[in-house]
């Protein structure tokens, strides 16, 4: 059999990363696969390992705008996929208006199936984009042959939306690159630290809208006003007016350039240093579906403090402190009970790490491809 992969809506970020990893830690033979067919522009297949059972097709039309790619998709895909006589069609990117069947997509983005964090975004051009891609994306979950979710929160809330889904669906969640893998370190008291030398806290994350950098600049001003000797480092690219938010809530924060620094976007080569360099972890965000920069936290040991909202409770459980991301004084209390408990930071640290090791590469690729094979046998 054959596995024909649609990535022309994968561009960047954790759908990229997704079928990055995925496709090194494959082994599609043992689940009856001879091979792999990727359709996708330039970037993408350039991150993308050469495998003997792997075939990169560049399509130039998918290194251009989107509606050049949706009609690529419409209209051509399906013929390509008949021509190179796929057994099933891969569609990670959740959108799929074309004919071919069977095929299996992904549900990756929570933000379509929130009101109230696409409200974040106002009349704008993204909330338009986001409420374009429920339709196209409900649609496509109904149709689809295979569904995969990636935490059992958006399974629940994506089809109490979409409603009855006709083919199969299954959750698995991303795995974790070995890159980020390191044993919890000792935890020192706070009085050993000083203004010279500071509890550093990281937050990686993209400035968007649900990831409240903001609040978080907020809640690290309290803290150090109230005499701690905390350093708060933003990595992760700007996105529109959220940046502005986040650029005010500097601009507010007396002396922050002292005690805050943001980094813009780093490489994700470069990341396991930044998470190696901090004492501690914060995720403020208020929307995901599989928060993978959470997993690569856990997966470096680090304490965490963390949203309660979303799936995070599902994915880290007893391996944080938790927080309401809309509220600056409890994003503060939360990251303080770490400070000033070194065993806490210590226990915490020691859970979310045990935790990571249930999201492996290896297991995503053996469940996703397993999943692949049974819904190409049985349409």
């Amino acid at each position: 059999m054959k596995i024909g992969v649609d990535a022309s809506n994968l561009t960047t970020g954790g759908g990229v990363t997704h079928l990055v990893e995925l496709l090194r830690a494959a082994e599609p033979r043992a689940h009856g696969f001879e091979s792999i067919i990727v359709w996708a522009g330039k970037s993408t297949l350039g991150r993308l390992e050469d495998r003997p059972w792997l075939n990169k097709v560049h399509v130039p039309t998918l290194d251009r705008a989107l509606p050049f790619r949706i009609f690529w998709q419409c209209f051509r895909l399906a013929k390509l996929a008949r021509r190179e006589e796929c057994n099933v069609l891969l569609v990670p990117g959740g959108s799929y208006l074309g004919e071919f069947r069977p095929f299996v997509t992904m549900s990756r983005n929570m933000l379509p199936f929130e009101w109230t964090e696409m409200g974040r975004y106002g009349w704008s051009w993204q909330w338009l984009r986001h409420a374009i891609l429920r339709r196209t994306q409900a649609r496509t979950f109904r149709r689809a042959d295979g569904l995969i979710f990636l935490s059992q929160y958006a399974q629940t809330a994506v089809t109490e939306i979409v409603g009855p889904i006709c083919g199969s669906a299954t959750v698995i969640p991303h795995g974790i690159h070995d890159g980020f893998v390191q044993e919890p370190r000792l935890q020192h008291d706070i009085r050993e630290y000083s203004q010279e030398r500071p509890f550093r806290i990281l937050y990686v994350s993209k400035v968007d809208v649900n990831k409240h950098q903001w609040h978080v600049v907020d809640a690290i001003g309290r803290l150090r006003r109230s005499g701690i000797p905390v350093h708060l480092d933003l990595v992760g690219p700007p996105c529109g007016e959220a940046f502005k938010r986040l650029e005010r809530a500097l601009t507010q924060t007396l002396n922050c350039d002292n005690f805050i620094h943001y980094h813009g976007d780093v490489s994700y080569s470069d990341l396991p240093r930044w998470y190696c360099g901090a004492d501690a972890f914060v995720f403020a965000s208020s929307c995901e579906n599989m928060p993978n920069i959470l997993l690569e936290a856990m997966a470096c040991g680090m304490p965490i403090a963390c949203s309660k909202m979303g799936p995070m409770p599902e994915v880290l459980r007893d391996g944080g402190i938790y927080f309401d991301p809309l509220e600056p004084d409890d994003i503060a209390t939360a990251i303080k009970m770490l400070i000033e408990s070194p065993r806490l930071r210590a226990d915490k640290a020691a859970m979310a790490y045990r935790r990571s090791k249930a999201f492996s590469w290896r297991r995503c690729d053996d469940e996703t491809f397993r999943f692949i094979q049974q819904v190409a046998t049985s349409a």
